[in-house]
C-alpha cells in the first residue's frame, strides 16, 4: 500500500530534505532546457540521460520539464526563426551537411528548425536560469521545509517511509 505513495513521498523528500540549493537550481535549469526541446529525438534522450546521471534534483527537474513542455508550443515560431536562421547561414551549410552525414546525427533532429532553435535558446537560458533560481532556493529553502513539515500529509509520507522499512516493502 505504501508503495503507491512513493512518488509523492520522493517529491516531498526532495523538497524538504537531502538537497542543496545548487542541486535544486541545477534541476530547474535542466528542466527548462529539456522542456523547451521537442521530444522524440536523440537530443532530448541524451539530455535526459545527462540529467539522470547528474547530481541535480530529479523531482524539481521533472516538474519543470512538464511545466515548460506545456508552454513551449507557444514559442515555436521564435524557435523556428532561430533555427531557420542558423540552418540557412551560407557559412554553416557545409558543416550542417557534414553533421547530417555522420552516424546517428540524423536521429538528433537538428535539421528541424524548431529542434535546433529550441536547443540554442535552451542552452542560452541554462546559465541565467541557474543563477536566478539558486538565490531563491538559498533564501526560501529552509522556510519551505519548515512550512511543509507542519502538514500531516508530509509527516504521514515520511512515516510511510519508516513503515516500509518495518513491513519489508520496497524502500524508496
Amino acid at each position: 500500500m505504501f508503495y503507491l505513495l512513493r512518488p509523492l513521498r520522493l517529491l516531498m523528500k526532495s523538497l524538504v530534505t537531502q538537497t542543496t540549493p545548487r542541486q535544486l537550481a541545477a534541476g530547474v535549469a535542466f528542466g527548462v532546457l529539456i522542456g523547451l526541446i521537442p521530444k522524440g529525438n536523440l537530443i532530448a534522450i541524451t539530455l535526459g540521460v545527462i540529467l539522470a546521471a547528474s547530481r541535480s534534483n530529479l523531482a524539481i527537474a521533472a516538474g519543470v520539464i512538464v511545466a515548460v513542455s506545456g508552454l513551449s508550443g507557444f514559442f515555436d515560431p521564435q524557435f523556428h526563426a532561430v533555427g531557420h536562421f542558423l540552418l540557412s547561414l551560407p557559412l554553416l551549410q557545409s558543416a550542417w551537411t557534414w553533421l547530417y552525414n555522420q552516424p546517428l546525427m540524423p536521429w538528433t533532429g537538428f535539421q528541424n528548425t524548431v529542434v535546433l532553435g529550441s536547443l540554442v535558446i535552451g542552452l542560452a537560458l541554462v546559465w541565467p536560469t541557474y543563477r536566478g533560481s539558486r538565490p531563491l532556493f538559498e533564501k526560501y529553502g529552509g522556510h519551505v521545509a519548515a512550512w511543509a513539515s507542519r502538514f500531516r500529509l508530509v509527516r504521514f509520507l515520511f512515516g510511510a517511509e519508516w513503515a516500509d522499512r518495518f513491513t519489508g516493502s520496497p524502500a524508496a
